[in-house]
């Protein structure tokens, strides 16, 4: 497992040392030679100044709690010990490494798709973005990451270059936020378990700990505020026109939904997002509609007055009585800003509970 830190690699001739590569080269080249090299030539130095040979091994173990080994998605990875220079793709992760004050370890960052918390937009800024959207597999490779943390499967698409695998051959690692592992279901359980896995792989167990039993505070008291009222029915609308792009069964939104005192009425939706008819949204006559917001897919404005605008929805009880609340994309995917959702859903659907 390669730590992303340069390695004085020990082969005597001078034209073989890492330090001379282009750093795109240099990282596809460290792994090559690791493995080539037998334990006979570890004798040599490879532009030592004191002929001394150390092994890497040696000073990566020591730090506290390490080795550390995480499976992730079906790719398990050993960390000698925590990452350094990481890369996030996607803003989720981005804005949970901040929160655990992991702002030093960051190099780079790409895909923001929503307004950053504002208490993370001044360390969210001072880090490089290397890419509006996904970046490619070289703009990444000239980061020098030794970890690539994506939050969406795209994060590593194979189509575009940027497989987990063509990572790990560059001496790369990688980690999937666990809700594009294919669970079933993603629940809080999940966002819990993300944040304390982090917390393990960057050697700061503590501190996930604590935010953990934040966010489960804050869930609770949403939760039992709302407790013993009666279910609101909630359409979740994303995007779309012709159909409606919206949040299933597996989602982590359906579980928000149901703690904010909710029910989301495509719970029976086995995806995580999926395609409806308008005709069965104005079946199950949802009371609120939940608007997802983030770049690209329009602004809250708009998707209000495509909803009013439709006069087969003029009858749903939520385009009736202008009942919307608004969540941030990233609020709805596991991450730090979960917990606040159930709080901002339960404030929307129970008004009356929080006067």
């Amino acid at each position: 497992m390669y730590d992303g830190t340069p390695r004085p690699l020990l082969f005597s001739p001078a034209s073989f040392c890492p330090a001379s590569f282009p750093p795109a080269r240099r990282r596809r080249s460290l792994r090559a030679a690791a493995v080539a090299l037998s334990a006979a030539l570890l004798a040599a130095g490879c532009g030592s100044s004191d002929g001394g040979v150390q092994d890497p091994r040696s000073t990566a173990s020591s730090a506290e709690g390490f080795p550390v080994t995480i499976d992730n998605c079906g790719v398990r990875t050993t960390y000698d010990k925590p990452p350094s220079r990481v890369v996030t793709i996607h803003q989720h992760p981005a804005e949970l490494m901040l929160t655990l004050g992991l702002k030093d370890r960051m190099v780079g960052t790409a895909f923001p798709d929503s307004a950053v918390l504002p208490k993370l937009k001044k360390d969210y800024e001072a880090i490089l973005e290397l890419a509006e959207r996904e970046p490619s597999f070289e703009k990444v490779l000239d980061a020098e990451p030794d970890l690539v943390y994506g939050g969406y499967g795209s994060a590593f698409a194979e189509n575009e270059g940027r497989s987990r695998k063509a990572f790990a051959d560059a001496g790369i690692d990688t980690h999937l936020n666990r809700e594009y592992c294919g669970k079933k279901r993603v629940t809080m359980r999940d966002t819990y378990d993300e944040i304390r896995t982090i917390g393990r792989l960057f050697g700061v167990p503590d501190r996930a700990d604590k935010l953990v039993t934040d966010l489960e505070g804050r869930v609770e008291e949403a939760a039992t505020t709302v407790e013993g009222e009666p279910e609101v029915p909630v359409f979740v609308y994303d995007s779309g026109d012709k159909t409606a792009f919206t949040a299933g069964g597996k989602s982590l939104g359906t579980e928000l939904i149901r703690l904010a005192g909710g029910e989301n009425v495509f719970a029976d939706l086995d995806d995580v997002f999926g395609d409806v008819s308008w005709e069965q949204v104005v079946a199950r006559k949802p009371e609120v509609i939940a608007i997802y917001d983030y770049a690209g897919a329009g602004s809250v404005e708009q998707k209000k007055k495509f909803l009013l605008s439709q006069p087969a929805l003029a009858d749903v009880p939520a385009v009736r009585n202008k009942r919307f609340v608004v969540l941030p994309l990233t609020a709805t995917l596991v991450g730090i800003r979960s917990a606040y959702a159930v709080d901002d859903l339960a404030r929307g659907l129970h008004p009356e509970n929080f006067r």
